[in-house]
């Protein structure tokens, strides 16, 4: 058995902007990453059509096209890019132990995890349709909300990173109409009342999505339900943002990393350190602040060289 389990002095699970950036610095430090892609190669930016915002793109970039480009330059230096997923972690020890989903078993030096975080959508089949298509539909205002300056959009949420949304929207859109599912936010008072008062902020409780309307390639609307009354109106509108939470990809760390009341994983302040010795975190799985592609790049450099410092002291690198 043991002839099978494979050695690594770098372990990198997971492949969007912080896992690629990671394996761009640990494989020109010559730490010789290994890293597994997951069920979403690429990660989120996968679902984003067009991305603006990410330095050294002045015309732009798409989201696929990005992570492609992230992965040929991963390559470029040595990095061992799998396809397959982490199924199963055992970090008693110095030796880190990782099970990939189909069985193999992995021993490794360092594990830095940028296994990212799950946007929560509503789960309408109209929904998911504009989302795949890039017509309208999306879960980060703040990546987003540009292509709807001066237009009508309707944010779901109820929540601070709704409500934050939800201004940052009235700053650029025309109207913003909100729509919280029960009678009250879940949000805290003062986020609450800043939307309230902002003028082109138009808040419905008890109001939900019924379907998104649109003309099969871009929305032009949705159908709202109040789930009190049963009534439906529409709203017209060009964009619709899903701010409902996000799932943060660690369910796998359960028991060995310490994670937040939601999931995210803990990190020691200013480093990407867990508080696992050898073990590393970058990108959405510890951010439930910022998720931005520049900063998951930046926490994935970081990860890369902690764990570069962590092999030296140990005499391993």
């Amino acid at each position: 058995m043991s002839e099978e389990i494979e050695k690594v002095k770098c372990l990198i699970i997971g492949s969007g902007p912080a896992g690629y950036t990671a394996a761009i610095y640990a494989s020109r430090a010559n730490m010789s990453p290994v890293l597994y892609q997951g069920l979403q190669p690429g990660g989120q930016l996968t679902t984003t059509n067009d991305v603006e915002n990410f330095p050294g793109y002045p015309d732009g970039v798409t989201g696929p096209e990005m992570m492609i480009e992230l992965q040929k330059q991963a390559e470029r230096f040595g990095t061992d890019v799998r396809t397959g997923w982490i199924s199963k972690v055992d970090f008693t020890g110095p030796v880190h132990k990782v099970w990939v989903e189909d069985g193999k078993e992995i021993h490794c030096d360092t594990v830095i995890i940028s296994t990212g975080a799950s946007a929560k959508y509503l789960g309408l089949e109209s929904e998911q349709k504009y989302l795949a298509n890039g017509g309208g539909v999306s879960a980060c205002a703040v990546c987003d909300g540009f292509f709807y300056r001066g237009q009508d959009v309707v944010i779901v949420g109820a929540g601070d990173s709704a409500c934050e949304e939800a201004g940052y929207l009235a700053n650029i859109c025309n109207k913003v109409t909100m729509l919280v599912r029960r009678d009250v936010f879940r949000a805290s008072d003062i986020m609450e009342k800043r939307v309230k008062a902002i003028e082109n902020i138009d808040i419905h409780f008890n109001s939900e999505i019924d379907e998104v309307l649109g003309d099969d390639q871009v929305v032009t609307g949705v159908r709202v339900k109040n789930n009190q009354s049963g009534d439906t109106w529409e709203v017209p509108a060009t964009g619709v943002f899903i701010a409902i939470g996000h799932k943060p990809n660690t369910d796998i760390f359960k028991g060995w990393l310490n994670l937040d009341e939601t999931g995210y994983i803990i990190n020691e302040p200013g480093s990407s350190k867990t508080n696992i010795e050898g073990v590393f975190v970058s990108g959405d799985a510890a951010d439930h602040v910022y998720r931005q592609a520049i900063t998951a790049a930046g926490t994935g450099c970081m990860a890369a060289l902690d764990a570069e410092r962590y092999l030296a002291a140990k005499g391993l690198h």
